[in-house]
């Protein structure tokens, strides 16, 4: 994992205060969220500029470097650029413009009177900025640009935190943290002359839908192309790549891609063994001939319930690793030294299916399409709400609402916050640990696949005809939950094959403890968040929340997660300086698991 923040002063040429400086290099153990002995830093300063770096790679090895310098200017990379030499065409630019580059990446340059940062198409490498009278700060996590900006004092932007309540996660450009912003995809800040500016390239408008087979195979070559170039480096990589393999559509391209391209791979799957996605990735890795392992969850010593730590151990490494931009209700890889081994998992693969926003959609008329902008995205759970926070939300709604196309703004809501903001800040966890190759975030797989119809890529013909081309012998191998999308309804003639797809059986494996709390886990959030509720008054109404918990089972779990782990953070639990850790030796809670 890297780390980054860079510093301008307003006053062109005027030196950054020292104490500013001091308190940089002091915040960055309660920002970067790993043991402290294993940061690394690299620093460069210039009159009124100066650009820090830190890592926890135990070496130089990795390409790019830290910082690449050149003729008075340095450039960092933050995650991965498919071509390491490419480092110097963002070096090198009038600005770092992402552009045609390969890679999962975001950049921040730095000259003698210059500083600037841009992100790549889905800015799951984030670039947050704030300012303060005398300086710009940008950074790539979000807390250390606000201790950058007000020393060891954290601030909460209160009002913000009605999107996370909602949906876990940040449905805006805002943080937790007053007066820092996460700048758009596609976009690039440069501070030059004392002023600041902020360019953005609208992401890419689809093309009509191919009328001929011909001109269908010529699009999704070019994804495929683009797919095959994100895995090719890791042919190089020494051994195989271990692939969270599930029973589902996303991770069943990536086994065909590295397939095809004859990366070495092996697969794994968690869950108990008739979990669906546990049997058919067992299928999928026989199909392929690759060594599969199944990894089951914890259970009680009776075997009747599934062993979960305490919420509160849950919640402090979910907001010292994520910032308080993800709700504990997720799962968040831990902390592990850092390795170079090659990892790989399908997150963010719906982007070559439209978004999740339009797969969970049934009805896709242009009328239901606007209302789930409105009611199960920017405000949902109105009645939760105060006042101040649904008129916050609607005008965060607005600009969404206002576009001529629902279906393409429900798209490009995916790639905006469900990558942008969801996906970025959840895979800080798994960060720490290495950098992994996600082929689904690559600046140009992304690109490709967003030029593409959305009732084409909607209709899972796509991914389909992607992994038929990568791996044959996965053609008829079932897909978990339900049929392909593009099959359904369609009328064949007798001498044509049906595509023998199947719908995986749903057992008792397929129950999810965070689904289906019981009483004790029930118990435990809801003594929190009650116990703490003075603290979400500007954004909930007290009584709604009582109603949500009055159950001894909590109905919305999701959203007594949210609740949770915000009050968790305002209470104390939080990243950043005098930050409350969570007790030791908290017991785990037992759920159990349905008869």
């Amino acid at each position: 994992m890297r780390v980054y923040l860079g510093l301008a002063a307003r006053r062109p040429g005027t030196e950054i205060p020292p104490a500013v400086l001091h308190t940089v290099r002091g915040a960055i153990e309660a920002s970067f969220p790993v043991p402290p002995e294993v940061i690394r830093g690299r620093e460069w300063h210039r009159p009124g500029v100066s650009l820090f770096a830190w890592t926890n790679e135990p070496d130089d090895s990795r390409r790019p470097p830290l910082l690449v310098t050149g003729a008075d200017r340095v450039t960092g990379i933050n995650g991965h650029l498919a071509e390491p030499a490419e480092v110097e065409r963002l070096a090198q630019a009038p600005e770092p413009r992402t552009g045609a580059v390969g890679g999962c990446f975001s950049v921040f340059r730095a000259t003698g009177d210059e500083l600037s940062a841009a992100t790549a198409i889905n800015r799951v490498c984030p670039v947050f900025h704030a300012e303060t009278p005398e300086l710009y700060v940008v950074g790539s996590r979000a807390l250390l640009v606000h201790l950058a900006c007000r020393g060891d004092r954290v601030e909460w932007d209160v009002l913000a935190l009605q999107t996370m309540i909602r949906q876990g996660f940040f449905v805006s450009d805002e943080t937790p943290y007053a007066g820092v912003s996460a700048l758009p995809p596609s976009a690039t800040i440069t501070i030059r002359g004392g002023r600041r500016t902020i360019t953005e390239t609208p992401l890419p408008a689809a093309a009509p839908p191919p009328s001929s087979r011909r001109g269908r195979k010529a699009l999704i070559g070019e994804v495929a192309d683009a797919l095959l170039a994100t895995v090719a480096p890791l042919r190089e990589a020494g051994e195989p790549v271990n692939l969270a393999l599930t029973g589902g559509r996303d991770t069943r391209v990536l086994a065909a891609l590295l397939h095809a391209a004859k990366v070495p791979f092996r697969a794994t799957t968690n869950g108990l063994d008739d979990h669906p996605d546990v049997v058919l990735a067992r299928r999928i890795a026989g199909a392929l001939g690759v060594e599969h392992t199944v990894i089951p969850p914890a259970r009680a010593e009776k075997r009747d319930a599934v062993v979960v730590e305490h919420p509160l151990m849950r919640a402090y490494e979910t907001l010292r690793a994520c910032e308080g931009m993800t709700s504990a209700y997720e799962s968040i890889v831990g902390y592990l030294p850092y390795s170079a081994k090659p990892t790989m998992s399908g997150q963010s693969g719906e982007t070559l299916r439209a978004g999740s926003l339009l797969l969970l959609q049934s009805d896709l008329s242009p009328k239901a399409l606007r209302r789930r902008i409105d009611t199960t995205f920017f405000l949902k759970d109105v009645p939760l709400f105060t006042d101040a926070a649904n008129e916050h939300a609607r005008e965060l709604a607005r600009p969404w609402q206002e576009r001529a196309d629902a279906m393409e703004a429900l798209d490009h809501m995916y790639v905006w916050y469900k990558v942008g903001r969801w996906q970025a800040s959840a895979r800080a966890g798994a960060l720490r640990r290495g950098d992994p190759v996600r082929p689904f975030l690559d600046n140009r797989v992304v690109r490709a696949a967003l030029g593409l119809d959305q009732a084409w890529r909607l209709s899972e013909e796509v991914i389909y005809e992607l992994i038929a081309a990568f791996a044959p012998p996965l053609r008829n191998v079932p897909i978990e939950g339900r049929p392909w999308r593009f099959i359904a309804g369609r009328e064949y003639r007798p001498w044509q094959r049906r595509p023998e797809f199947l719908t995986a059986p749903k057992t008792g494996g397929g129950w999810s403890w965070r689904t289906s709390p019981g009483e004790e886990l029930s118990a435990v959030l809801r003594e929190h968040v009650l116990g703490h509720l003075d603290l979400l008054t500007p954004v909930v109404k007290p009584d709604e929340v009582r109603r949500l918990f009055a159950d001894p089972v909590v109905k919305k779990p999701g959203t007594a997660w949210h609740l949770y782990t915000v009050t968790c953070m305002l209470s104390g639990v939080h990243p950043g300086p005098g930050a409350r850790r969570a007790p030791e030796g908290l017991e785990p809670v037992h759920v159990p698991i349905p008869s």
